[in-house]
């Protein structure tokens, strides 16, 4: 390595533009992961039933796999930057409602349900906006990254949302405490508008789309269709989705935090933290160290181990374990995403990169919820405990029957796929 490129980590890439896609994501997911973390704590201050965090997760999955598939179609027909602009400005708009339906001076004023029907609405518009956000973010990377760097900047981006994701919730516990929920929001709005800035420094890029204009219907089959025929791309976002859909410990945080474990808003953030730290540090290493070369095997390993961490944190009477073992679970779902985004960004064409995307987003993506729901829904039926550990075989069984089902997956290697071409 050249002395330039210690000083600069981002030199490799050539790419001025790549620093601010980098700040846009850090403003957006800052805020993204801050607005769900005070959204999880004031729905349960206001219900202190676990199903309510359950249906937070469901309204936002809704949208955000009705709309996937239309939004990866018109994605892959316009301009990235452009849409981007859009899906920020009706996210900034979205998190102001929120701010003042968390107003102090609100809240007095309204029907508890009121408040609770107007949280999970704007949840539901926030579903929406993500529908198109997500295949946007995933094009513009693509169009400002070459492919022999996409391995590198899959890294530093997936480290980028992890930076953003430790300091989100972490940040969002301790301000919950010292200056509510309210001023909390206003933070998040400005988050919002810093990212959007960060993004208004970046060039509008082609359209490589050689079908523009091509019927919906039509586009929609090609997309599907290259999804499931490509078993690499197929098999890793089924694993993750898989992973992310049993365990969804995540989301009863609030609950460990509040009524077992007993430590207060502050004991909330750290133990919301403690999974995008681990994550962080995975994700920090790989962009020196890759994880290309037997590419399968890891990824398998990874998923495994983190099944066995949501065990651990489902049974745990004691903070600290708790906190290493959701810092571990984020350890090894590090490990997966880094995984997954090379090979997103590697094997799909540039034309499809939306499409594939928002298949991506309802597998993975929208997992996220649909995890929040399932932890909901099995924590009312079995027990909160109960759930987490219920939660956390299933991801190991997971892992099992596609190691032994897959044989050409367990095998992957990245890096000869990269030498071969």
């Amino acid at each position: 390595m050249k002395k330039e490129d210690k000083k600069d980590p981002f030199s490799s890439l050539k790419i001025k533009e790549f620093k601010w896609f980098l700040f846009m994501r850090l403003g957006i997911v800052l805020a993204w992961s801050m607005q769900f973390v005070l959204i999880e704590w004031e729905v349960y201050r206001l219900t202190k039933d676990p199903w309510s965090l359950g249906l937070i997760g469901l309204a936002e999955v809704i949208p955000a796999i009705a709309f996937a598939l239309f939004a990866g179609h018109i994605v892959d027909q316009n301009e990235k930057k452009g849409m981007l602009v859009k899906g920020f400005s009706a996210l900034a708009i979205i998190s102001i409602l929120m701010c003042l339906v968390t107003k102090p001076e609100i809240t007095e004023i309204l029907s508890k349900n009121f408040i609770l029907y107007s949280i999970y609405g704007l949840v539901f518009l926030g579903g929406v906006a993500r529908a198109f956000i997500i295949p946007s973010v995933f094009s513009l990377l693509g169009l400002i990254v070459p492919n022999k760097e996409k391995p590198n900047a899959a890294a530093w981006s997936s480290s980028t949302w992890q930076i953003a994701a430790v300091f989100g919730p972490a940040f969002a516990g301790f301000s919950i405490g010292f200056i509510g929920v309210y001023y909390s929001m206003i933070i998040v709005v400005s988050c919002i508008i810093l990212g959007i800035i960060a993004l208004l420094q970046i060039e509008s890029k082609p359209i490589l789309n050689p079908k523009r204009g091509e019927p919906f219907l039509n586009s929609l089959k090609e997309g599907i269709t290259f999804v499931f025929q490509n078993k690499t791309i197929l098999n890793s976002i089924s694993l993750d989705m898989f992973a992310v859909l049993f365990g969804g410990a995540v989301a009863l945080i609030p609950v460990f935090a509040q009524d077992i474990l007993k430590v207060g808003s502050e004991g909330f953030g750290i133990l919301r933290a403690a999974p995008a730290v681990g994550g962080l540090i995975t994700m920090l290493i790989a962009t020196h160290m890759p994880l290309n070369r037997d590419a399968g095997k890891k990824l398998l390993t990874a998923v495994f181990l983190f099944g066995v961490c949501i065990i651990i944190f489902g049974i745990s009477k004691n903070f600290w374990i708790s906190v290493v073992a959701l810092f571990f679970s984020g350890v090894t779902d590090g490990i997966s995403v880094v995984i997954r985004q090379t090979v997103l960004q590697l094997y799909t064409p540039d034309n499809m990169r939306g499409r594939v995307s928002s298949v991506n987003s309802i597998f993975v993506g929208s997992s996220n919820e649909l995890g929040a729901f399932e932890s909901g829904l099995t924590s009312r039926l079995m027990g909160v405990v109960p759930a987490v550990v219920f939660g956390g075989i299933m991801t190991i069984v997971v892992v099992l029957v596609m190691g032994v089902k897959s044989p050409q997956f367990r095998n992957l290697n990245i890096e000869k796929d990269i030498a071969e071409n």
